[in-house]
């Protein structure tokens, strides 16, 4: 098929590229073939940027601010843990897991409106 041959290529592949025609002749977007909703498969591909974008920004946290965050908010696959659990694990009181988890967002938060990102 047509994606195989795309695949090939390996370059950039716009969503909105015609991949084939239908039955009446009407040309066959990708974004037509991955979603019904129009506004899904757009929403679903900027998440995946943000998502590497602030795994970017994760790596240059210190080792306790991104080992708190990524434990709290399950950003490395595994379940969302409470500060509680948390500072269990990390040998920590809970104060003090919050004051990192809060030191690590405020770096977070500064570092994407430095760098101009507004979403």
């Amino acid at each position: 098929m047509h994606l195989r041959s795309l695949k090939r290529v390996r370059g950039e592949v716009s969503l909105y590229d015609p991949i084939g025609v239908d039955r009446e002749g009407n040309e066959i977007t990708l974004i037509d073939v991955l979603g019904s909703d129009p506004d899904i498969v757009p929403e679903l591909v900027e998440r995946r940027l943000d998502e590497g974008k602030l795994r970017e920004k994760l790596k240059k946290l210190g080792g306790k601010e991104r080992q708190v965050l990524e434990l709290r908010y399950g950003i490395s696959g595994g379940p969302r843990k409470t500060q509680r659990e948390i500072a269990r694990m990390l040998g920590i009181s809970r104060s003090y897991v919050s004051r990192i988890e809060k030191k690590a967002v405020l770096k977070l938060c500064r570092d994407l409106y430095e760098e101009g990102y507004t979403n």
